[in-house]
């Protein structure tokens, strides 16, 4: 049977539009790091070459290699891990300048896929669809831990309000937000999407 996050793992990419406490556990990733404004050009190339590879893997079977234990998927959805530069932490009360943002964009990728199988799906790729990106993309698991998180509707504009509401959730639940980096993980395409109707899940780590 064909693995659908959106219908086996709800609890960590459909969750409400209330704050709320869950546990992620480790997850495997494709990731690229960058910095600068993600509405300017540069910033779809990036999303570009996690998608081409997360399709190498995908469609594995039909091209001669797939991985040991594969079973059939939908691919998982973009993520971002946001920050802004040590330069603009300075200076925290100057309205933010989204081209001092630093991002780490990734895409999970199903356990049957291990480090080895990861890099030749990259080497693979770099063959078939060349980018010079393909050199930043790492491979690796990442534990996110404890977490709050909500479902953020509207345009990433208004994140601010739900953040806030997030925030709220931990003071009155004995929790620490850990720092200001937050995940995103883009449920909605922006480009086919108006903004009023995205949605994206917001999430930041916590500690008691």
């Amino acid at each position: 049977m064909k693995h659908d996050w959106k219908k086996a793992e709800k609890a960590f990419y459909l969750p409400g539009q209330k704050p709320e406490y869950l546990k992620v556990p480790p997850f495997s990733f494709f990731s690229i790091e960058g910095k600068g404004n993600p509405n300017d050009k540069f910033f779809a190339e990036y999303i570009s070459v996690l998608y081409s590879l997360s399709y190498a893997v995908k469609m594995s079977p039909k091209n001669g290699f797939a991985p040991e234990n594969y079973s059939d998927y939908t691919v998982y959805p973009l993520e971002g891990v946001w920050d802004i530069s040590e330069e603009a932490k300075k200076d925290p009360y100057k309205k933010l300048d989204k081209g001092t943002l630093v991002f780490n964009l990734m895409i999970r990728q199903p356990d049957f896929v291990t480090s080895d199988f990861a890099l030749e799906a990259i080497e693979r790729t770099k063959k078939k669809k060349p980018h010079p990106l393909l050199e930043k993309v790492a491979f690796s698991v990442i534990n996110e831990g404890d977490c709050v998180q909500m479902m953020h509707c509207g345009s990433y504009d208004d994140e601010p309000e739900s953040f806030r509401r997030m925030e709220d959730f931990c003071i009155e639940n004995s929790f620490v937000r850990m720092s200001k980096i937050h995940r995103e993980i883009y449920l909605s395409d922006a480009r086919r999407v108006i903004p009023e109707k995205l949605r994206t899940v917001l999430r930041f780590k916590v500690s008691e």
